[in-house]
Protein backbone atom coordinates (compact mmCIF):
# COMPACT_ATOMS: atom_id res chain seq x y z
CA UNK A 1 0.00 0.00 0.00
CA UNK A 2 1.48 3.26 -1.04
CA UNK A 3 1.17 6.51 1.82
CA UNK A 4 -1.21 8.35 1.65
CA UNK A 5 -0.26 12.19 0.51
CA UNK A 6 0.67 15.12 2.25
CA UNK A 7 -1.84 17.33 3.46
CA UNK A 8 -1.61 20.38 1.07
CA UNK A 9 -1.13 23.63 3.19
CA UNK A 10 -2.49 25.81 -0.11
CA UNK A 11 -3.23 24.97 -3.27
CA UNK A 12 -2.73 27.66 -6.93
CA UNK A 13 -4.49 26.26 -10.00
CA UNK A 14 -3.02 22.94 -10.47
CA UNK A 15 -0.36 22.65 -8.00
CA UNK A 16 -0.96 21.60 -4.34
CA UNK A 17 1.66 23.36 -1.92
CA UNK A 18 3.42 21.21 0.23
CA UNK A 19 5.79 23.33 2.30
CA UNK A 20 7.02 26.81 2.33
CA UNK A 21 10.55 27.18 1.73
CA UNK A 22 13.01 29.81 2.58
CA UNK A 23 12.35 33.09 1.50
CA UNK A 24 14.68 34.00 -1.68
CA UNK A 25 13.17 36.94 -3.59
CA UNK A 26 9.87 38.56 -4.12
CA UNK A 27 7.00 36.69 -3.37
CA UNK A 28 6.40 33.22 -2.17
CA UNK A 29 8.16 30.21 -2.51
CA UNK A 30 6.83 26.68 -2.31
CA UNK A 31 7.64 22.96 -3.01
CA UNK A 32 4.49 21.89 -4.46
CA UNK A 33 2.83 18.81 -6.11
CA UNK A 34 2.10 19.59 -9.44
CA UNK A 35 -1.28 17.21 -10.02
CA UNK A 36 -1.65 17.50 -13.21
CA UNK A 37 1.82 15.33 -13.88
CA UNK A 38 2.17 13.86 -10.49
CA UNK A 39 5.82 15.62 -9.92
CA UNK A 40 7.28 17.39 -7.30
CA UNK A 41 7.74 21.32 -8.53
CA UNK A 42 8.75 24.48 -7.00
CA UNK A 43 6.17 27.53 -7.33
CA UNK A 44 6.51 30.91 -6.88
CA UNK A 45 3.70 32.93 -6.10
CA UNK A 46 4.58 36.53 -6.70
CA UNK A 47 3.32 39.36 -4.72
CA UNK A 48 0.29 41.28 -6.27
CA UNK A 49 2.19 44.87 -6.68
CA UNK A 50 5.32 42.84 -8.19
CA UNK A 51 3.86 44.24 -11.69
CA UNK A 52 1.21 46.13 -12.53
CA UNK A 53 0.40 43.60 -15.71
CA UNK A 54 0.42 40.26 -14.32
CA UNK A 55 -0.98 39.21 -17.74
CA UNK A 56 1.42 40.30 -19.40
CA UNK A 57 4.23 38.56 -17.41
CA UNK A 58 2.74 35.27 -17.84
CA UNK A 59 2.26 35.63 -21.43
CA UNK A 60 6.03 36.56 -21.96
CA UNK A 61 6.83 33.70 -19.81
CA UNK A 62 5.21 30.97 -21.20
CA UNK A 63 6.80 30.67 -24.39
CA UNK A 64 10.10 29.64 -22.43
CA UNK A 65 8.55 26.20 -21.76
CA UNK A 66 10.04 24.96 -24.29
CA UNK A 67 13.49 25.91 -23.56
CA UNK A 68 14.99 22.28 -23.16
CA UNK A 69 18.25 21.66 -22.26
CA UNK A 70 20.02 19.12 -19.43
CA UNK A 71 21.82 22.27 -17.84
CA UNK A 72 18.95 24.70 -17.54
CA UNK A 73 16.56 24.29 -14.54
CA UNK A 74 13.62 23.51 -16.04
CA UNK A 75 10.85 26.35 -16.37
CA UNK A 76 7.23 24.44 -16.48
CA UNK A 77 4.29 26.79 -16.22
CA UNK A 78 3.09 30.67 -15.36
CA UNK A 79 -0.54 31.49 -14.62
CA UNK A 80 -2.54 33.85 -12.46
CA UNK A 81 -4.03 32.38 -9.96
CA UNK A 82 -6.49 34.94 -7.75
CA UNK A 83 -4.81 38.09 -9.37
CA UNK A 84 -1.51 37.09 -8.70
CA UNK A 85 1.41 35.47 -10.95
CA UNK A 86 2.91 32.45 -10.55
CA UNK A 87 5.71 31.00 -11.94
CA UNK A 88 6.53 26.76 -11.63
CA UNK A 89 10.30 25.33 -12.03
CA UNK A 90 11.41 22.02 -11.65
CA UNK A 91 12.75 20.68 -7.95
CA UNK A 92 16.05 19.54 -7.74
CA UNK A 93 18.31 19.13 -4.87
CA UNK A 94 22.34 20.00 -4.72
CA UNK A 95 23.53 23.45 -4.03
CA UNK A 96 25.07 26.99 -5.15
CA UNK A 97 28.36 26.86 -7.56
CA UNK A 98 29.48 29.22 -4.86
CA UNK A 99 28.84 26.63 -2.31
CA UNK A 100 30.82 24.23 -3.89
CA UNK A 101 33.33 26.81 -4.29
CA UNK A 102 33.29 27.42 -0.62
CA UNK A 103 35.68 30.53 -1.00
CA UNK A 104 38.77 29.02 -2.63
CA UNK A 105 39.96 27.73 -5.97
CA UNK A 106 37.93 24.26 -7.74
CA UNK A 107 40.61 21.93 -9.51
CA UNK A 108 41.47 23.26 -13.37
CA UNK A 109 39.36 20.19 -14.49
CA UNK A 110 36.42 20.62 -12.61
CA UNK A 111 36.31 24.25 -13.44
CA UNK A 112 36.53 23.58 -17.39
CA UNK A 113 34.04 20.72 -17.24
CA UNK A 114 30.85 23.17 -15.31
CA UNK A 115 32.37 25.83 -17.37
CA UNK A 116 31.06 23.76 -20.57
CA UNK A 117 27.99 23.11 -19.41
CA UNK A 118 26.99 26.48 -18.72
CA UNK A 119 28.55 27.39 -22.17
CA UNK A 120 26.04 24.53 -23.51
CA UNK A 121 23.21 26.10 -21.51
CA UNK A 122 23.66 29.46 -23.18
CA UNK A 123 24.28 28.42 -26.38
CA UNK A 124 21.18 26.71 -26.95
CA UNK A 125 19.03 29.76 -25.39
CA UNK A 126 20.79 31.98 -27.86
CA UNK A 127 19.98 29.90 -30.63
CA UNK A 128 16.53 30.16 -29.05
CA UNK A 129 16.68 33.88 -29.14
CA UNK A 130 16.99 34.35 -25.50
CA UNK A 131 19.71 36.07 -23.65
CA UNK A 132 20.26 35.13 -19.88
CA UNK A 133 21.71 38.68 -17.79
CA UNK A 134 21.65 36.98 -14.45
CA UNK A 135 24.27 34.56 -14.18
CA UNK A 136 26.70 34.53 -11.17
CA UNK A 137 28.32 31.38 -8.87
CA UNK A 138 25.33 32.00 -6.79
CA UNK A 139 23.18 31.84 -9.58
CA UNK A 140 24.42 28.40 -11.11
CA UNK A 141 23.09 25.01 -9.07
CA UNK A 142 25.36 22.26 -9.07
CA UNK A 143 23.49 18.82 -8.84
CA UNK A 144 23.46 16.03 -6.70
CA UNK A 145 25.06 14.44 -9.61
CA UNK A 146 27.82 16.92 -9.58
CA UNK A 147 26.63 18.61 -13.18
CA UNK A 148 25.87 22.10 -13.14
CA UNK A 149 22.25 24.17 -14.17
CA UNK A 150 21.46 27.58 -15.01
CA UNK A 151 18.47 29.03 -13.74
CA UNK A 152 15.99 29.35 -16.55
CA UNK A 153 14.49 32.74 -15.74
CA UNK A 154 16.51 36.29 -14.80
CA UNK A 155 14.59 38.60 -12.50
CA UNK A 156 14.23 41.20 -15.95
CA UNK A 157 13.80 44.64 -13.67
CA UNK A 158 15.01 46.81 -17.17
CA UNK A 159 12.10 45.00 -19.24
CA UNK A 160 9.22 46.49 -17.44
CA UNK A 161 9.19 44.89 -14.05
CA UNK A 162 9.10 46.65 -10.77
CA UNK A 163 12.30 45.48 -8.50
CA UNK A 164 11.52 44.95 -5.00
CA UNK A 165 13.61 46.45 -2.23
CA UNK A 166 16.28 43.33 -1.52
CA UNK A 167 15.44 41.98 -4.67
CA UNK A 168 18.03 43.97 -6.88
CA UNK A 169 20.19 41.73 -9.09
CA UNK A 170 23.41 40.62 -9.18
CA UNK A 171 25.83 43.38 -10.76
CA UNK A 172 29.51 41.76 -10.08
CA UNK A 173 29.03 39.47 -13.56
CA UNK A 174 28.21 41.77 -16.01
CA UNK A 175 29.93 42.83 -18.57
CA UNK A 176 31.59 46.38 -18.64
CA UNK A 177 29.92 47.76 -21.57
CA UNK A 178 26.85 46.71 -19.38
CA UNK A 179 28.11 48.33 -16.23
CA UNK A 180 28.46 51.54 -18.77
CA UNK A 181 24.54 51.40 -19.07
CA UNK A 182 25.13 50.16 -22.55
CA UNK A 183 22.47 47.36 -23.92
CA UNK A 184 24.01 43.72 -23.12
CA UNK A 185 23.86 41.11 -26.34
CA UNK A 186 25.04 37.36 -26.57
CA UNK A 187 28.54 38.35 -25.56
CA UNK A 188 27.69 39.90 -22.09
CA UNK A 189 26.45 36.44 -21.25
CA UNK A 190 29.74 34.93 -22.83
CA UNK A 191 31.42 37.87 -20.38
CA UNK A 192 29.78 36.07 -17.46
CA UNK A 193 30.92 32.61 -17.92
CA UNK A 194 34.06 33.74 -18.09
CA UNK A 195 33.82 35.77 -14.87
CA UNK A 196 32.67 32.73 -12.95
CA UNK A 197 35.53 30.67 -14.87
CA UNK A 198 38.06 32.75 -13.77
CA UNK A 199 36.92 32.82 -10.04
CA UNK A 200 36.67 28.98 -9.84
CA UNK A 201 40.19 29.36 -10.78
CA UNK A 202 41.65 32.00 -8.86
CA UNK A 203 38.63 32.59 -6.32
CA UNK A 204 38.73 36.59 -7.92
CA UNK A 205 36.68 38.75 -10.05
CA UNK A 206 38.42 39.60 -13.07
CA UNK A 207 38.81 43.54 -13.62
CA UNK A 208 36.90 45.55 -16.37
CA UNK A 209 39.61 46.98 -17.15
CA UNK A 210 41.55 43.82 -17.92
CA UNK A 211 42.29 40.65 -15.90
CA UNK A 212 45.70 39.30 -15.33
CA UNK A 213 46.27 35.72 -16.95
CA UNK A 214 44.81 32.61 -14.14
CA UNK A 215 47.80 31.01 -13.79
CA UNK A 216 49.33 34.01 -12.34
CA UNK A 217 47.88 33.29 -9.15
CA UNK A 218 46.71 29.14 -10.14
CA UNK A 219 50.00 27.19 -10.89
CA UNK A 220 47.68 24.61 -12.11
CA UNK A 221 46.24 26.35 -15.03
CA UNK A 222 47.94 25.43 -18.27
CA UNK A 223 48.73 28.39 -21.04
CA UNK A 224 45.79 26.95 -23.24
CA UNK A 225 43.59 27.96 -20.27
CA UNK A 226 44.54 31.24 -19.40
CA UNK A 227 44.21 32.23 -23.59
CA UNK A 228 40.53 31.33 -23.39
CA UNK A 229 39.33 33.01 -19.78
CA UNK A 230 41.31 35.93 -20.98
CA UNK A 231 39.35 36.24 -24.17
CA UNK A 232 35.88 35.53 -22.50
CA UNK A 233 36.96 38.68 -20.50
CA UNK A 234 38.13 40.98 -22.63
CA UNK A 235 36.83 44.28 -21.83
CA UNK A 236 35.73 45.31 -25.15
CA UNK A 237 33.04 42.96 -26.72
CA UNK A 238 34.33 42.53 -30.05
CA UNK A 239 37.50 40.45 -28.75
CA UNK A 240 35.31 38.41 -26.87
CA UNK A 241 34.38 35.08 -28.00
CA UNK A 242 31.31 35.73 -30.34
CA UNK A 243 29.19 32.57 -29.57
CA UNK A 244 28.95 30.78 -26.20
CA UNK A 245 29.18 27.62 -28.19
CA UNK A 246 33.04 28.58 -29.84
CA UNK A 247 33.68 29.14 -26.38
CA UNK A 248 32.13 25.77 -25.31
CA UNK A 249 34.61 24.40 -28.03
CA UNK A 250 37.62 26.14 -27.13
CA UNK A 251 37.20 24.85 -23.08
CA UNK A 252 36.53 21.30 -24.47
CA UNK A 253 39.52 21.37 -26.06
CA UNK A 254 41.35 23.07 -23.09
CA UNK A 255 40.55 19.88 -20.79
CA UNK A 256 41.22 17.30 -23.87
CA UNK A 257 44.98 18.77 -23.68
CA UNK A 258 44.49 18.65 -20.05
CA UNK A 259 43.73 14.98 -20.06
CA UNK A 260 46.25 14.16 -22.42
CA UNK A 261 48.89 15.11 -19.86
CA UNK A 262 47.48 13.17 -17.32
CA UNK A 263 45.55 16.54 -15.27
CA UNK A 264 46.04 19.36 -14.13
CA UNK A 265 45.88 19.82 -10.60
CA UNK A 266 43.75 16.65 -10.08
CA UNK A 267 46.24 15.04 -8.46
CA UNK A 268 46.33 17.04 -5.22
CA UNK A 269 43.55 19.64 -4.84
CA UNK A 270 40.49 17.66 -6.00
CA UNK A 271 37.27 19.14 -4.25
CA UNK A 272 34.74 16.31 -3.53
CA UNK A 273 31.48 15.73 -6.06
CA UNK A 274 28.22 16.53 -3.85
CA UNK A 275 26.66 13.79 -3.31
CA UNK A 276 22.34 13.12 -2.21
CA UNK A 277 23.91 12.21 1.30
CA UNK A 278 26.32 15.02 2.37
CA UNK A 279 25.72 17.66 4.38
CA UNK A 280 26.13 20.53 1.82
CA UNK A 281 23.25 19.01 0.16
CA UNK A 282 20.48 21.33 0.46
CA UNK A 283 17.15 21.87 -1.25
CA UNK A 284 18.30 24.09 -4.91
CA UNK A 285 15.39 26.76 -4.29
CA UNK A 286 16.37 28.25 -1.41
CA UNK A 287 19.74 29.21 -2.70
CA UNK A 288 19.03 29.78 -5.97
CA UNK A 289 16.12 30.13 -7.24
CA UNK A 290 15.64 34.10 -7.14
CA UNK A 291 19.20 33.98 -5.10
CA UNK A 292 19.16 37.94 -4.64
CA UNK A 293 17.04 38.44 -7.58
CA UNK A 294 18.68 35.34 -10.26
CA UNK A 295 16.08 33.24 -11.62
CA UNK A 296 15.03 34.16 -14.90
CA UNK A 297 15.94 34.47 -18.52
CA UNK A 298 15.31 37.27 -20.20
CA UNK A 299 11.64 37.65 -20.89
CA UNK A 300 12.40 39.76 -24.06
CA UNK A 301 14.38 38.85 -27.30
CA UNK A 302 17.90 39.98 -28.54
Amino acid sequence: MSAASPTPIGVVADYNLLERLEQAGPGELYRARDTRHGRTVVVRLLPASFTPDAATLVEGARPLTSLSHPNVIAFFDAGIHEGRAFLVFEFLKGLSLRGEMSGRALNVRRAIDLAVQMADAIADAHAAGYMHGGLSPDSVVVTAKGHAKVPAFELATRNGFQESAGDARLHDYEAPEEARGQRPDERSDIYSIGAILYEMLTTRRPSHRGASAPSASNAHAPKELDDVVLKAVAPNPDSRYQSAAALAADLRSVGAAVDARGGAGDEDDRQPEPSSGSGRTVTVAVLVLLAVGAIVWWLTRG
